[in-house]
């Protein structure tokens, strides 16, 4: 992993960002707003063909302004639950690529960079000792948070396809299985599935996950197919499954060292993505 062009602090050597400010009319002061480059944690290697981002390693961002911050403090976008994705979406320059098509982790990447160029590097967030349960703030650096190493595709048994998806070997079915990784879309339809149904329905959102993920089934695409095998899928296949998604997807690592004002303890925690992220107090 490189030293410094990982992470989602500047990295050295490069400009940090691009400002200009001229005259219009003798009179008037036109600025553009300081904009910054941001490594995406994929590099474009699993977009298809076509895709405003296939193999590309960076997307250029613009540094957030009044405008965003009104976005995010729109009541009307928080209720609905898009606040953040429209914010985004007004920041990324190149407009033919859209929030909802972002997969996951690159979009990961591009909140932390915008929450930077908004508020600082510097997070403060209420957490729980996990020793003493002593609860208290504590201070994250954001900039120090660094992309995820990818993992070696065939020591874990996975295959990647020219169209940017994924196949496996289920161990128990023995049946190959051809999967994607969720994007931005999928995310905002999950949630607001989840905040349409009852604490009883909503038990089978983990399943409803494997229907999104699951591209065809020994060959054979068509959904239904998909679906009645993922309704029969072994529990033992799902687990293998979920666990071979995590670590093929790319993602912004989280985990930063946490240590314990009160009573010293030290470990590893994941960075707590709460509303204090975007609106802190």
């Amino acid at each position: 992993m490189r030293d410094n062009e990982d992470r989602f602090a500047v990295p050295q050597g490069q400009a940090p960002m691009h400002s200009h400010t001229h005259l219009e009319g003798g009179d008037q002061l036109s600025f553009s707003s300081p904009t910054e480059m941001v490594d995406l944690p994929s590099k474009g290697l699993l977009y298809p063909l076509g895709h405003p981002l296939h193999n590309k390693e960076t997307l250029e961002i613009k540094f957030m302004t009044a405008k965003e911050e009104d976005i995010l403090t729109s009541k009307a976008l928080i209720k609905k639950g898009v606040a953040i994705d429209r914010m985004l979406q007004n920041l990324i320059v190149d407009k033919t690529v859209r929030v909802e098509d972002l997969l996951l982790g690159d979009k990961n990447a591009l909140t932390i960079a915008a929450r930077i160029s908004g508020y600082g590097e510097d997070y403060e967030v209420g957490v729980t000792c996990p020793e003493c349960e002593t609860k208290g703030k504590h201070s994250f650096n954001l900039s120090s948070l660094e992309v995820k190493e990818t993992e070696d595709l065939s020591e874990i048994g996975v295959s990647k396809t020219e169209h940017g998806t994924f196949t496996l070997n289920l161990l128990r079915s023995s049946v190959d299985v051809e999967f994607r990784l969720l994007t931005g879309k999928d995310e905002a339809e999950m949630v607001q599935q989840a905040s349409s149904k009852t604490v009883k329905k909503q038990e089978d959102n983990s399943t409803s996950q494997l229907k999104r993920l699951v591209v065809s089934v020994n060959g054979n695409s068509d959904r239904r197919v998909v679906s009645q095998f993922v309704d029969s899928m072994p529990v033992i296949d799902a687990k293998q499954l979920r666990a071979v998604v995590k670590r093929v997807s790319p993602d912004v690592n989280m985990q930063q060292d946490f240590v314990c004002a009160s009573c010293g303890h030290e470990e590893e925690m994941e960075v707590p993505f709460t509303v204090e992220f975007f609106w802190p107090k």
